[in-house]
């Protein structure tokens, strides 16, 4: 996408922007949450968009049974709760309806359809340049100097495809799970289903319960955790035991509970880590299934769980342990990643997987105005503890500016 060129070619229409507040890469949550705080401290900003909408992952890249995983409580962004309305797992289209009436209260007014090609900092002069194309109509590069830039574009930027012996021969279709939408179309066929997390367990419930026949391929261990106990969210119910006791009790707690409300999954074929579920989470970035109803359809056998895959054939694939299966189509529930290293050139705050090298709670802030929202792998509420630490950083940053300035013009 030329983010290897400092400068755009001669005939590219080009412009240059002062900006003189912070520029906010990313419309997503994390961004909108970053915006509504930096009003609250007047501090001007330009949030630029690639796609053509708010929390594009949200509104074009989800399937559409999806729900909110934790209670509204622990989702919601700083300053406007959930409407009381609302369920306690809101679902994917009153998220959205809540991110609107986000934008409405706080005016946020992101720019729609300019992709970053390239973020550096000059030396120099002590600015920020943040290179943009428009992804719609007449391409227009823009050229934004800024003193401050906020990466808002989340952990989940860019879908994971892996490649597979013999993929090229397969004749079914193969798509990536942010392109499902429903099972509705899979009806009466057999659909691999690869990967084992949140989303590729509901993808194979959502399958089941259109009258496909699912195969989950489950090549690592892999947390399940029932979504609620005696009607108390299990998320809820660590965070309370957390100010109580130690890490390892809590998951030690967590998994007798797991037992005692879903039995044993190993022998379903669904082997446990060794590390405790929070651990894993907080140290490795890996999310425990909460179940939502998968569970059941494993045990009586709509869903099947297959290990890995060793390759393709035109209509079968072939599994580890030799087992050949044939499938009609295949949806890759294999996850996504930061792309931040592809367009910020700053290789001192965030790592090759594009995540900050200072774990929670300090990843937020990183040197010469260069600030990150949304890169907790601890959900929405990690993101809004981010966003209140950038905006007060630079509120008091702004403030302290400004009053110079004010100074220096009575001068």
């Amino acid at each position: 996408m030329g983010n290897d060129h400092d400068f755009p070619s001669a005939a590219t229409p080009h412009r240059v922007v002062w900006v003189s507040g912070p520029v906010i890469v990313g419309a997503g949550p994390s961004g909108l949450a970053t915006a509504a705080c930096l009003r609250d401290h007047g501090v001007p900003y330009v949030m630029v968009e690639k796609s053509d909408c708010i929390a594009s992952l949200w509104q074009h890249r989800s399937y559409d049974r999806l729900k909110l995983h934790l209670p509204k409580q622990f989702c919601q962004l700083p300053k406007l709760p959930f409407p009381s309305h609302y369920p306690q797992y809101p679902t994917k289209r009153q998220f959205v309806s809540y991110l609107e009436s986000y934008v409405g209260k706080f005016d946020i007014r992101p720019q729609f359809n300019e992709c970053v090609l390239l973020v550096k900092y000059d030396e120099l002069s002590g600015l920020w340049r943040v290179r943009t194309v428009t992804t719609t109509g007449e391409v227009v590069e823009t050229e934004y100097i800024c003193r401050w830039v906020v990466v808002a574009t989340g952990e989940n930027a860019e879908r994971i495809v892996p490649e597979f012996d013999g993929a090229e021969e397969f004749a079914g279709e193969m798509t990536h799970v942010c392109e499902y939408k429903c099972g509705e179309k899979f009806r009466g066929k057999k659909v691999l289903v690869v990967g084992c997390g949140n989303s590729g367990m509901e993808v194979s419930l959502d399958l089941s319960n259109h009258n496909a026949e699912p195969f989950m391929v489950v090549r690592d261990s892999v947390h399940v955790l029932p979504r609620e106990v005696m009607g108390k969210s299990t998320f809820e119910l660590a965070m309370m035991l957390m100010r109580w006791l130690p890490l390892w009790l809590v998951d030690k707690l967590l998994l007798t509970l797991a037992w005692f409300v879903l039995g044993n999954v190993e022998k379903h074929g669904l082997k446990r880590p060794s590390m405790g579920p929070l651990e894993l989470k907080n140290t490795k970035g890996k999310t425990p299934v909460l179940d939502v109803g998968a569970l059941e359809k494993i045990r009586n056998g709509d869903i099947k769980i297959v290990p890995g895959l060793r390759r393709f054939f035109r209509n079968s694939v072939e599994l580890m342990n030799g087992e050949r299966v044939d499938v009609d189509a295949v949806i890759l529930a294999t996850g996504y990643r930061s792309n931040v290293p592809s367009w910020l050139k700053d290789g001192e705050f965030f790592t090759e997987d594009g995540f900050p090298k200072s774990p929670f709670p300090d990843g937020w802030k990183g040197n010469n105005g260069l600030y990150s929202v949304g890169f907790t792998r601890r959900g929405l509420a990690g993101a809004s503890h981010d966003a209140v630490q950038v905006a007060k950083d630079l509120g008091e940053v702004w403030k302290e500016e400004t009053r110079q300035n004010r100074l220096t013009t009575r001068w």
